[in-house]
């Protein structure tokens, strides 16, 4: 194997940024704008250097004004551009819901067809940073409740590499949801990595007895909770959802028929929340499958509280996944 060929180490945050780097140098369309994306280097530093390299014109600082610069990314898709707006956190992306649901998800339906929206806004999102319940909640399960739009969420380096380039090819307006404790995350990415696909689930572990469906940054989690549940001889499934919409229900389905038993990991709030959704499609779709109800762990149903320990205690932890696995695998009803 060539050093070319050699997977490179760094660490998701470095993922992301070369996947706009490779964006940028392939299509002069492309640019990306948002606040402090610029000279300060992006407020989780993924878009550091960027501007040095490639100027003003396509790295756009903006006003704090949610509203306004995703307003002008849909005019810039419309125009024939292909933005990307980066959202400091998805709290703030409630300043822009309007632009993003009454204009960007539905312009293709009201024009009867006529007008795409090629825009991709890209957020980070989850607690455990202690940002506090302004900064820290993950609100991506609300934007899947939403037609018209993709929506997201990387949790390797592949995928925060290579969504991106999926997402700019897409017609239609994609949402990414980066988790703020994966920027640290270390890994190899392929020397070959690319685009990747955008409407299916990937199993990350293959088990028998039970299925462990997460995404983002309960990704890792699940599987650690996975390694020290197969010490005690329980081999779970640990299936990434990674797309909230379009859910993959072929995926998860066969997951069901293997397992029998389903446990769903997810950082948003448990009333109303994806997990709900994923719930009843399974009753629906393989309820003959289970042989326990399905569980779901979330967070805390509190405003994200800024004390470590208590945040941490509103969060999903490897401890608590272990928990409800062994919970439900105690029966063989």
């Amino acid at each position: 194997m060539s050093a070319t060929d050699q997977p490179k180490k760094m660490t998701y945050r470095d993922a992301v940024r070369e996947g706009i780097r490779s964006a940028l140098q392939n299509d002069p369309r492309v640019f990306l704008m948002g606040e402090d994306v610029g000279h300060y280097g992006g407020c989780f530093a993924v878009s550091r250097g960027l501007l040095a390299e490639f100027g003003e014109e396509r790295i756009r600082d903006t006003p704090l004004a949610e509203s306004a610069f995703v307003g002008a990314g849909i005019g810039a898709a419309l125009g024939g551009m292909r933005p990307i707006v980066e959202i400091m956190t998805c709290n703030f992306s409630l300043l822009a819901l309007d632009q993003i649901m009454n204009t960007a998800a539905s312009l293709l339906h009201m024009s009867g067809g006529q007008f795409n929206v090629p825009l991709v806004i890209r957020m980070a999102t989850g607690g455990g940073k202690q940002l506090a319940a302004q900064h820290s909640h993950s609100l991506e399960g609300w934007y899947a409740h939403i037609p018209g739009l993709k929506v997201l969420t990387p949790a390797t380096l592949e995928d925060g590499y290579g969504m991106l380039a999926s997402a700019l090819a897409d017609p239609d307006p994609v949402l990414i949801f980066e988790n703020q404790t994966l920027y640290i995350m270390e890994g190899e990415l392929p020397a070959n990595a690319g685009p990747v696909d955008i409407a299916s689930a990937k199993v990350r572990l293959e088990g028998k007895d039970v299925s462990i469906l997460t995404y983002g940054a309960s990704l890792p989690k699940s599987l650690e909770a996975a390694a020290k549940l197969a010490e005690q001889g329980v081999h779970a499934e640990v299936v990434d959802l990674r797309v909230l919409r379009p859910l993959d229900d072929a995926t998860i389905m066969r997951s069901v028929a293997k397992t029998h038993r389903v446990l769903i990991v997810d950082e948003g709030w448990r009333s109303g929340g994806i997990s709900a959704e994923i719930s009843s499609r399974i009753q629906e779709q393989a309820f003959y499958e289970l042989d326990r109800p399905v569980q779901r762990l979330c967070s805390a149903e509190v405003p994200m509280p800024y004390a470590k320990h208590l945040e941490q205690t509103a969060l999903p932890q490897v401890e608590s996944i272990i928990a409800a696995v062994q919970n439900l695998v105690r029966s063989h009803g």
